[in-house]
């Protein structure tokens, strides 16, 4: 039986299991749409591209599969290019799927008409073009091979308008079939080797393709071999922090005492991630390209071993396929010798994640934290974007199970509000939180009502200072004193918040936030807590003054 083009590709992404498609409407696929209707898949209508992206971004980050996000060509896809970003440095599989102008017209810079092929080259393992409606099963289920295997991102499919109601006979689509990297016999007895040689440990977990089921064996493994163990930036849901083997997350803004541990290391095991710039404190905590610490790097894609950091002993492989094998090692010692160390790389981290219980202004984060960490549920699930307000976050909430962490290593500002939008979509059960500042939030502010359409009561506490904080800081280091295009007016965001039909809380002083917070949960409503904090309080641990003035 024939079938139109936008028919193909709805039969494509039921084939691989896809269950939603986050997506904002336009004329260029119109013929998808059209087949979308009584599909059986949900189809989530965003208010602008990129933080349908970004929903799609946070489905695969939480489930391992890749999101699908649809956009119309032009203006619609470079505005989703934020979330493709995103996908591509977080190593999280995603399809963008691209309205894209008629064949007839290519080339002659038709209406909205962009070549993706060039113009996304760096924001995506792949790019292609569907030019015959017949090929679409072949593209799609490649599409969903790429996103997943080796080292996982986005892939960008663009559709010629004409060719989604071509009438043609195509094969039935197929699903994917998942590759999977595995260690071999030799390099893992050349860890256990070097593992057993070692006086000073340090394991560095991250990156994606763990599962729940991994992450509790490696966690059972660093605790009998009493390692200890540091979450890279923005991946702290993938080791229980009250764990005694945690030591704490490798990232911006890392506890001076870890740094200094791993320094003094003698054996990096980077199992997962890439140690980039952000964890690696600007490239300076292993040498480059040759660490002065014997290093163990594991990852799923040959081409990132060795390319930046030379190990001593490198394994392509995914997480959850070395954690399987080091089921073959031989048993622990009862007592290693780094088992001190550990302890007291714990006892670090729980000092270092204690907040303070003061600061300048009438609001204190400290005590909103501890409250925080007192009354949400353990498998709640917390998203943020970019901005100082995060370091709350990150540095005092501690995580202890998987998938309760949403959040971009990029470092992209807007990305929270959707993320927990996307979260609360596929875990309905589990309290989402989203973490935002004032101007992160403002960025993807308008998928709040996202969440009012398709009844989604996440919780957003959003931190309100009037800056953007993170340049203000460098502002302030770099040009004390010269305020400029830092400054920001804000809506009222209770005001806000009731506009779009949710729940809205105003926290001008510490003692209400837990009162507040309660409200808006017990509201079953999508909510907004405005928390007005003093510009002052920049970071936990200096205020703007103090760092306008180098104390």
């Amino acid at each position: 039986m024939k079938r139109t083009g936008g028919q193909l590709i709805v039969e494509a992404l039921k084939a691989n299991g896809v269950s939603r498609v986050s997506c904002v409407p336009g004329e260029s696929y119109l013929a998808v749409l059209d087949a979308l209707y009584e599909s059986g898949i949900e189809t989530v209508i965003c208010r602008q591209e990129g933080g349908a992206a970004m929903m799609a971004d946070t489905w695969g980050r939480l489930t391992g599969e890749p999101g699908i996000c649809m956009v119309t060509r032009g203006p619609g896809a470079t505005n989703a290019s934020a979330g493709l970003h995103i996908a591509m440095q977080d190593s999280i599989p995603m399809i963008l799927f691209i309205g894209q102008v008629q064949r007839d017209a290519r080339e002659r810079e038709a209406f909205q008409e962009v070549e993706y092929r060039r113009a996304f080259t760096e924001f995506a393992k792949w790019v292609g073009e569907i030019d015959d409606a017949r090929r679409i099963p072949e593209f799609v289920t490649r599409a969903f091979a790429v996103a997943t295997s080796g080292r996982p991102g986005p892939v960008v499919l663009s559709l010629p308008e004409d060719m989604l109601v071509d009438l043609v006979d195509a094969p039935e689509a197929k699903p994917y079939t998942p590759v999977e990297n595995h260690p071999g016999p030799k390099q893992m007895a050349k860890f256990a080797e070097l593992l057993g040689a070692a006086k000073r440990p340090t394991v560095i977990v991250g990156g994606t393709r763990w599962t729940e089921d991994s992450v509790a064996k490696f966690k059972a493994f660093a605790e009998t071999f009493k390692l200890p163990v540091g979450c890279s930036f923005r991946r702290q849901a993938l080791f229980d922090h009250l764990s005694p083997s945690y030591a704490g997350d490798v990232g911006i803004g890392i506890n001076p005492v870890l740094s200094k541990e791993i320094k003094q290391s003698d054996l990096i095991i980077l199992l997962g991630g890439r140690l980039s710039e952000m964890p690696s404190s600007g490239y300076t905590l292993l040498d480059i390209p040759y660490p002065s610490q014997t290093l163990v790097h594991v990852y799923p894609q040959a081409e990132e071993l060795g390319r930046v950091y030379r190990p001593d002993l490198a394994i392509c492989a995914s997480p959850t396929e070395f954690v399987e094998a080091l089921s073959t090692l031989e048993e622990a010692p009862q007592n290693p010798v780094w088992a001190d160390r550990t302890a007291a790389m714990h006892d670090a981290y729980l000092t270092w994640s204690t907040p303070p219980k003061t600061g300048p202004g009438p609001v204190q984060m400290g005590p909103i934290m501890d409250w925080i960490e007192a009354n949400t549920p353990v498998d709640a699930i917390f998203t943020n974007g970019a901005g100082n307000y995060a370091t709350w976050l990150h540095r005092f909430h501690r995580f202890q199970r998987f998938n309760t962490q949403s959040a971009p290593t990029s470092g992209s500002m807007g990305y929270g509000l959707p993320a927990a939008v996307a979260a609360k979509h596929l875990f309905p059960e589990r309290e989402v939180v989203c973490f935002a500042g004032d101007g992160c939030f403002m960025m993807h502010g308008q998928e709040f009502i996202t969440a009012v359409r398709y009844g989604l009561p996440i919780i957003t506490v959003l931190v309100n200072n009037g800056t953007y904080g993170t340049i203000r800081m460098h502002q302030e280091r770099e040009y004390p004193g010269r305020v400029s295009g830092t400054d920001l007016v804000n809506p009222d965001f209770v005001a806000f918040a009731k506009a779009y039909g949710g729940h809205g809380e105003l926290v001008e002083k510490t003692e209400d936030f837990g009162q507040a917070y309660e409200r808006a949960r017990a509201s079953g409503k999508p909510a907004i807590i405005e928390v007005k904090l003093d510009p002052e309080a920049i970071t936990p641990a200096k205020t703007l003054t103090q760092i306008r003035n180098k104390a």
